[in-house]
């Protein structure tokens, strides 16, 4: 029983291990506002939520709409504080993004395109 425990946590670690890796370039964009860098990991189209305004987007529209977000709301931290994955692969990050004395929930959702994981779904939600 002992053995079946450690592997269960074993296993679960890795699949943290493996989520947080995946979106690591996309914290760092978040952390600096970049849209440009942070578009580079978005799907063809992406269904983007920004304070409730639900749209989906165009690779280069959500550049623009994102580059927008970040000038208005200029990021002054980002943390993922939970990563995980679905049954079926989707892999997701949950983390908070810092603007002034504004705080966001923000969600990620990648799935696998090609070997890369890409996000098809962003959402910010204001605190």
């Amino acid at each position: 029983m002992k053995k079946l425990v450690v592997i269960w946590i074993l296993l679960l670690t890795g699949l943290q291990s493996r989520s947080q890796n995946i979106f690591e370039p996309m914290k760092n964009a978040l952390k600096t506002g970049d849209a440009k860098e942070l578009v580079k990991y978005f799907n063809t189209s992406i269904d983007l939520n920004l304070e409730g305004e639900l749209n989906t987007y165009s690779k280069a529209q959500a550049e623009f709409v994102l580059r927008d977000f970040f000038k208005k709301h200029s990021p002054s931290d980002f943390n993922i504080d939970h990563t995980g994955s679905s049954k079926a692969g989707l892999q997701f990050a949950i983390g908070k993004y810092q603007s002034g004395n504004d705080s966001y929930y923000v969600l990620m959702r990648a799935r696998e395109v090609e070997k890369n994981y890409l996000i098809h779904e962003m959402s910010f939600t204001k605190e």
